[in-house]
């Protein structure tokens, strides 16, 4: 086992091209290092409908330029094997470590494939990817991006020409392409041929943000915002100048790139801290919302002042608002989300007599939903202009969101009342989720094979009226990994995370609300409902 594990990283390294790698690897074998090296070439860093995402380093395991070039090598063969040879590839990247790196990589193995490779000019969000593809008409697109994982982590996101990301059977087929890459010196990689593209796909993408705002609509609310050491602040600064909102108040400390981010621990506007040099900002200015992209600004956070605080919006209300804003609006089109999403974006569209579809968890199911006009997912994702971008995209959702504040406030209201509005509606809908962060994925597979063995007949005193396991798949859902139990008044899906090591636990109460003097008994309901759904939840799955 020693000499096999020796021998498979001295071949590695023999064809490794990154000196820091190279580097990092040599000192490995030279001290003999068997655990260091297992933890590297314990297997390889799998391709699938994420794409890959690691954590930096030497071998198959860990994101490098060796694993990227196989990657791209893979893509590469996929599509000529389905008719693309000669097309064009558009390539982007977020300013993480070794970001760039692997984007001019991407596009040498592409001109070696005799693909015609292009390159976003500097670190943009990746929205503009997203929406470059369609818009240059290519037959793919990569997207080099870790969103909103550890600053140790980078990733490598994969679009087809539909301007979605990539789904079954295309990821499996690209791993196949991808496992029968024999050695790195077999793939062509000319040091020149691909073509930086200038502001001009950028220019159509922000002159396509104004198309998400209703003419002539008020533009007066005050933002603070923080593109937490991201790509996301100077196209989010532009749209806002375009659309002719007050200019934001930035958070100094977050704006701009650094691939340390040296104040969050991770970069998530989710994770607790993350907004709290945003909160201190809005405490200076008083603005009337706060606003947040993730590093690559695909997401969008909203926060809103609660009496004496600030407080972050859950995705699912910030989901609900610009449902209720569209419909407000006039809007037309399917309004569609994620199956661990709030039910209420059902409720809205039903009311409003419009077309509505649950999909798989994430954008790539989202997007391509037949007459899209609206798609969220709770993880602070929203797809506001599904013609122009078929993807979570963090800056039009903030206009759209600030368009709202704007239309509220010019009538003396807030988001929070029109969230009460919805709630005496449709009935107080509310979310929250158990996530279990683990460094032993073992932990997540007994988890998930012990509520299979042993269902709960029962959550939180509520009785379990159906419980569904997603891989047998359904009329309208493709398999996948989790398990759904509906219950009198609530509903629980489990999964394990598609990017990250953790297993996601996704509650949902709805308590009837009468009028607007029921909402705080309603609340303190609901609140209690889902700490006893959380503790029965862990019981049961043993985590």
């Amino acid at each position: 086992m020693h000499d096999d594990l020796m021998a498979e990283a001295a071949a590695w390294l023999a064809e490794d091209p990154d000196p820091e790698t190279r580097a990092e690897l040599a000192a490995l074998i030279e001290a003999g290092d068997v655990t260091g090296l297992a933890d590297r070439f314990g297997g390889t860093l799998q391709f699938g409908t994420a794409g890959l995402r690691g954590e930096l380093g030497a071998g198959p395991l860990r994101m490098n330029r060796s694993v990227v070039i196989r990657a791209a090598a893979g893509l590469a063969g996929y599509l000529k094997k389905h008719g693309s040879a000669g097309g064009t590839v558009v390539i982007g990247y977020d300013a993480r470590h070794k970001s760039a790196d692997f984007a001019r990589d991407t596009a040498a193995v592409m001109t070696g494939a005799g693909l015609r490779a292009v390159v976003l000019p500097r670190p943009l969000p990746t929205p503009v990817l997203a929406f470059a593809i369609r818009h240059l008409g290519a037959v793919a697109g990569v997207e080099v991006t870790a969103s909103h994982n550890p600053p140790r982590d980078n990733g490598y996101k994969v679009y087809l020409g539909d301007g979605s990301q990539i789904v079954p059977p295309a990821d499996a087929e690209i791993a196949a392409e991808i496992d029968a890459i024999g050695s790195l010196h077999d793939v062509d990689r000319p040091e020149d041929g691909w073509q930086v593209l200038d502001d001009s796909v950028l220019d159509a993408y922000l002159a396509r943000t104004d198309a998400v705002l209703a003419a002539g609509s008020p533009r007066t609310a005050r933002t603070v915002y923080t593109a937490m050491h991201g790509v996301g602040k100077d196209v989010l600064l532009a749209a806002f100048a375009r659309a002719g909102f007050p200019e934001p108040v930035l958070v100094a400390e977050q704006a701009e790139p650094d691939p340390d981010f040296p104040t969050v621990a991770f970069p998530n506007p989710e994770e607790p801290g993350a907004m709290d040099l945003a909160f201190a900002e809005a405490a200076r200015t008083a603005p009337d919302l706060v606003i947040a992209n993730d590093p690559d600004a695909d997401r969008c956070a909203v926060a809103v002042r609660d009496g004496e605080r600030w407080r972050m919006l859950r995705g699912d209300e910030v989901g609900a608002l610009l449902a209720a804003h569209l419909v407000d609006r006039g809007v037309t089109g399917t309004f569609a989300e994620s199956i661990v999403s709030s039910s209420l974006l059902g409720r809205i569209a039903e009311k409003a007599g419009l077309p509505y579809e649950e999909t798989l968890t994430g954008f790539k199911w989202i997007a391509r939903v037949d007459g899209l006009r609206y798609g969220y997912e709770e993880a602070l994702g929203y797809c506001v202009d599904p013609d122009g971008v078929r993807d979570k995209d963090g800056i039009t959702a903030a206009l759209l969101i600030t368009e709202l504040a704007s239309v509220l406030k010019e009538r003396g209201r807030t988001l929070l009342d029109l969230l009460d509005d919805l709630a005496v509606t449709h009935g107080l809908h509310a979310t929250d989720q158990l996530s279990v962060r683990v460094q032993d994925l073992t932990v997540i597979a007994d988890a998930m094979r012990r509520l299979r063995e042993n269902p709960p007949a029962g959550l939180a005193g509520l009785t379990v009226t159906r419980a569904e396991d997603l891989t047998e798949g359904s009329e309208k859902l493709p398999p996948t990994d989790g398990l759904r139990y509906t219950l009198d008044g609530a509903r629980v899906i489990v999964r394990p995370s598609g990017t990250e090591p953790k297993l996601k636990c996704y509650l949902e109460v709805v308590v009837p609300v009468g009028d607007a003097a029921g909402l705080p008994a309603a609340r303190t309901e609901a609140t209690a409902r889902l700490e006893a759904l959380k503790r029965d939840l862990s019981a049961a799955a043993g985590i």
